[in-house]
């Protein structure tokens, strides 16, 4: 029996439980000195100058360095060479939080001293806090571009005359903050002429060709380590300027340099995520068929153009979502506003997307008396479309859409819980049941190039174990125990016979990072043929002890053994094999033909409080399908995890400037983060419709739980009052959004 597609406990987690992980922090770097970044309390204005004379008599201070004393490359390197992303800012600060200079001191309370001792002569300009306010190029971050908007893609308008039921909104998805337990961190160190630097990175690989082309630096003679990650969901897909600067601050003071970011710093400046606006519009007939979709994105950049420039991208290709939708266009801005560079976060484009559609749908369903449950089956592509190419250009693998949804209201008992929330309403109670929907197709694994590839290399050691190095890393992802799985499977072995070595460019000849839901159907596919080209290699030695011809040799993965075709009684097995060629190994690099599109079907059941505008999230029903499970336990805490981010962006988060782009929710006291308690028991069903693109027939699950869950927690409380006429209500819902929208509808 296989291993695979069975609910193995995480092998990673006795170690994390007992003697705690190793990251970055815990490196204890013999004669390591700190190093404390100063940061511009300016939200947007000119550099006039900065006295750093005290703080370099400050006790323990080892220097106080500025942008000049650096020779840096920028951080972004964008098409626009005036929007380039400065490691340190030198004539022009463009968000609260940007460094201006750094400290290094032997100890982290002399560096925090001694940062108290700088003074910077700022003149402030305008700040361009809101989307609203970059539009308007009123103020303008770089001047010489002439306006705020970083780039654009227009599509030709639709004409939707033809449509006998239109609805337009307005939907906007929050500025939040990745928030991982484990604030960024980082060391550097030379040894002669060999920089070493540590991490807490999405990819070791990645983070090393940044820091050396910020720096300046050979590819031979930087070498990166990836500690263990305290979480991540995309924002650290690379490393910012802090990571960067770290070996430049090492060689001038000729000492290990670490630095640890404080929670506020993380708030401030890691960069947030999401904060899109969108305007559309969604016509139809009027049995409620979906004809025409129109799409108009506002993406905020911050300061600096990074990952803004590929997110609108995949909204705008995950446009149409599940449905046939013969007619869409979409276009896009992207500007730049007073607010940190925007990076990454579960879904990263995709959950805009699916919010958007979904919410349209609901709109649409209500304007025509329609069940949303019955508009959205109407309109879902079918198993024998695919594969499907959408009108955004997308080829769609495989789906059971219609499935998923059944299956999900199904579990929910649906139609007894309309039956509740009708008796609620006409119970004269003040608590008021909503039952939200949302349906959603991702694109995981996105972009498959050349570049998009990962790779794997098995060794079998003298012992008869087995290394098994990956270029994917983990943050949480239980990499070490899938990879494992596989490599057990396919050779025999068991799973305490095989290490996995992860996120060290010396040992790991390439990686990417991991992100976008791509791991197990690159990375894992990658181990997989490694592996299968290992026990290939290994029949030439297996033969010459069996005394027969490889091509005769039979590898029995059962038992982990290699006999004669016909005679399994004589048998030679993986020890053996090792010692005659010890440290036998095979290479892949795997890439895949095309991206996956991982599906499901939420449902979020709410109470809202009508005196007071509170809501209760008392069921969350999930059927997700990912294509073939490696291990369907870890796949649970994946969409757990998703679930929780998904609620918490419609319910609680947000990022907030006030006018002068000051950052108000500076910390967890002022940013809303949820408790345990505020979630029910996950309901989750999870399914297999596998893909054709990779040997495992795997898709994505990392992200699915926070691309549904948002619009079906929004849809459900907007459905709880939407007998007194409330159509809309902005994310997040919180109790006076709620209250007031409430108030509103039924005032006079």
């Amino acid at each position: 029996m296989s291993i695979l597609g069975t609910r193995v406990v995480r092998t990673e987690d006795p170690r994390f439980l007992t003697s705690g992980g190793r990251y970055a922090a815990d490196l204890g770097l013999e004669g390591a000195v700190h190093a404390v970044f100063v940061r511009s309390t300016t939200a947007h204005g000119v550099i006039e100058s900065i006295d750093i004379d005290e703080a370099l008599e400050a006790p323990g201070v080892l220097g106080v360095f500025l942008a000049g004393d650096l020779e840096t490359a920028p951080i972004s390197n964008p098409d626009s060479e005036h929007q380039a992303r400065p490691a340190i800012a030198s004539e022009r600060v463009r968000y609260a939080g940007e460094v201006i200079a750094v400290v290094v001191a032997e100890t982290y309370a002399q560096g925090l001293d001694a940062a108290e001792l700088i003074w910077a002569e700022i003149e402030p300009l305008d700040a361009v806090p809101t989307i609203e306010a970059g539009l308007q190029d009123d103020v303008l971050l770089f001047p010489e571009r002439g306006t705020n908007i970083n780039s654009r893609h227009d599509d030709e308008a639709l004409d939707f005359s033809g449509c006998e039921v239109v609805v337009e909104a307005d939907i906007v998805n929050s500025r939040m903050n990745g928030s991982p337990i484990e604030t960024r961190v980082a060391a550097a160190a030379w040894a002669g002429d060999q920089l070493t630097c540590w991490t807490s990175t999405q990819g070791a690989h990645p983070a090393k060709n940044q820091i050396c082309r910020v720096l300046g630096l050979e590819h031979e003679n930087v070498h990166v380590i990836t500690t263990d990650v305290g979480g991540s969901f995309g924002s650290r897909a690379g490393p910012g300027p802090e990571e960067c600067v770290l070996g430049a601050l090492a060689k001038i003071v000729q000492r290990p340099v670490v630095w640890a970011e404080t929670r506020t710093e993380n708030l401030m400046a890691m960069g947030h995520a999401r904060s899109q606006n969108n305007w559309v519009k969604l016509g139809g007939t009027s049995d409620g068929t979906l004809t025409h979709f129109q799409l108009d994105i506002v993406q905020e950049a911050g300061a600096y153009p990074e990952a803004s420039s590929f997110l609108p991208y995949f909204t705008r290709i995950m446009t149409t979502g599940v449905y046939d939708i013969a007619n869409a266009s979409t276009s896009w801005r992207t500007v730049a506003t007073t607010t940190p560079p925007l990076r990454a976060f579960r879904g990263a484009g995709r959950p805009e997307a699916t919010a958007t559609l979904e919410r349209a749908i609901d709109l649409l369903a209500t304007e025509i008396g329609l069940d949303p449950a019955d508009i959205r089956r109407r309109n879902m592509l079918r198993p024998e479309q695919f594969p499907f190419t959408t009108p955004m250009g997308q080829v769609y693998d495989s789906g059971e859409y219609a499935r998923a949804l059944d299956q999900a209201l199904e579990a929910a008992d649906y139609e007894s819980l309309r039956q509740a929330q009708a008796a609620a309403r006409t119970s004269g109670a003040s608590t008021m049941i909503g039952i939200g929907i949302a349906s959603y197709v991702e694109i995981t694994a996105p972009n498959p190039t050349p570049a998009q590839s990962e790779s794997g290399r098995v060794v079998l050691e003298a012992d008869g174990t087995i290394t098994a190095y990956t270029g994917s890393t983990p943050y949480g992802q239980g990499h070490e125990t899938t990879w494992a799985m596989i490599v057990s499977d396919r050779m025999g072995v068991p799973m305490d016979k095989v290490t996995v070595v992860w996120g060290d460019t010396d040992k790991i000849a390439s990686s990417n990072i991991t992100g976008g839901s791509r791991s197990v159907q690159l990375a894992g596919s990658a181990m997989a043929d490694a592996t299968d080209r290992l026990i290939d290699a290994a029949k030439d030695l297996a033969a010459s002890s069996l005394e027969a011809a490889p091509e005769d040799i039979v590898f029995d993965r059962v038992g982990g053994v290699f006999h004669v075709a016909g005679t399994p009684g004589v048998a030679v097995d993986w020890p053996t094999v090792a010692t005659s060629n010890p440290g036998l190994e095979a290479i892949s690099q795997f890439g895949q033909n095309g991206a996956t599109f991982p599906f499901g079907t939420h449902v979020a059941v709410v109470e809202v409080d009508t005196e007071t505008g509170g809501v209760k999230l008392v069921r969350m029903v999930t059927v997700d399908d990912a294509g073939t499970l490696i291990n369907p336990l870890i796949a649970e805490g994946q969409v757990h995890g998703g679930l929780a981010a998904g609620v918490s962006q419609a319910l609680f988060e947000e990022v907030v400037y006030d006018e002068f782009g000051n950052l108000v929710t500076s910390n967890f006291g002022d940013y809303a983060l949820p408790a345990a308690s505020e979630f029910p028991s996950f309901e989750v069903t999870l399914t297999e419709t596998p893909t054709p693109l990779n040997p495992l027939g795997a898709k994505g699950i990392g992200e699915a739980g926070s691309i549904g869950a948002t619009p079906a927690v929004q849809n459900a409380v907007i459905d709880a009052l939407s007998h007194v006429g409330v159509r809309h209500i902005d994310m997040p819902l919180t109790p006076s959004k709620v209250w007031s929208a409430y108030a509103n509808a039924t005032a006079g």
